[in-house]
């Protein structure tokens, strides 16, 4: 039987998972920037819910000064580790996307949240204050780059993604399933498994929870009810600047630009 853990809780293994297509957000990340948001000198990015770090360092790498915050400790650790071994320096604390606070007065250049974390804001009011906190930090002008994973509620079928890595001789196979969603709740089940190959021992952890679900409509609705920002792109995650798509139903994986009025 697999261990039940969270997978936040093994920050390497999430990290070797995930850390293949960060020179890709990077690059994409930074062309956004340079095509939607503000102009100037300055450089300061704010990432909510940085997880290993992978995203700080690459773009602390790219000239940015980077201020990240994540609510699991163990991810903090991760990436500061990981800082100091690169060299590099950016400011990392622990704390919650819909009630953050600054360690210092400070405002922010752009802003990023890839990966479908937002999900895990399951009340729309957090979804709201946490849409809310990031624009009262943002200077005019500055966009936030928010990838969230859009729900077909007429799915009835378990859906099933399959990644695999390695690194230093450690090999991950992550297995994610997700069951079909509560429209009334407006809640989905998820389970991730990580069968982790290292030193000819194999060690299989699941975890299991949930997200907040979201169509395009249901989507604009919650953006409507924070007028400081506006839309002015979305994408998928094929990260390709000069394909734009519209905010519908006719794919998944949205990346929505939103600019600070």
């Amino acid at each position: 039987m697999p261990e039940q853990r969270d997978w936040y809780d093994t920050p390497l293994y999430y990290d070797i998972i995930f850390d293949a297509d960060t020179p890709k957000e990077g690059a994409f990340l930074q062309a956004l920037h340079e095509h939607f948001g503000r102009s100037g000198k300055s450089r300061q990015l704010l990432e909510p819910a940085c997880g290993s770090g992978r995203l700080v360092s690459e773009m602390t790498r790219r000239g940015w000064k980077v201020s990240g915050f994540d609510g699991n400790t163990r991810m903090l650790d991760f990436a500061k580790e990981r800082l100091q071994q690169q060299g590099l320096k950016a400011r990392i604390w622990e704390d919650w996307m819909q009630s953050f606070e600054l360690p210092k007065l400070q405002t922010f250049d752009f802003a990023h949240c890839l990966v479908s974390t937002f999900k895990y804001l399951l009340k729309e009011q957090d979804a709201v204050a946490c849409l809310q906190r990031v624009a009262s930090v943002l200077k005019p002008g500055a966009i936030f780059v928010l990838g969230v994973h859009l729900t077909d509620y007429s799915s009835i079928k378990e859906e099933h993604e399959r990644w695999v890595a390695e690194r230093d001789g450690i090999k991950v196979t992550c297995n994610t399933h997700t069951w079909p969603a509560d429209r009334k709740k407006r809640l989905e089940d998820l389970r991730t498994r990580l069968t982790i190959l290292d030193s000819g021992r194999r060690h299989v952890q699941e975890t299991r929870w949930q997200f907040r679900t979201y169509n395009a409509k249901q989507m604009r609705a919650l953006l409507a009810k924070v007028p400081a920002f506006e839309l002015v792109a979305c994408y998928d995650f094929t990260y390709d600047l000069l394909s734009p798509r519209e905010l519908n139903d006719s794919y998944s994986d949205v990346v929505l630009v939103l600019k600070k009025k």
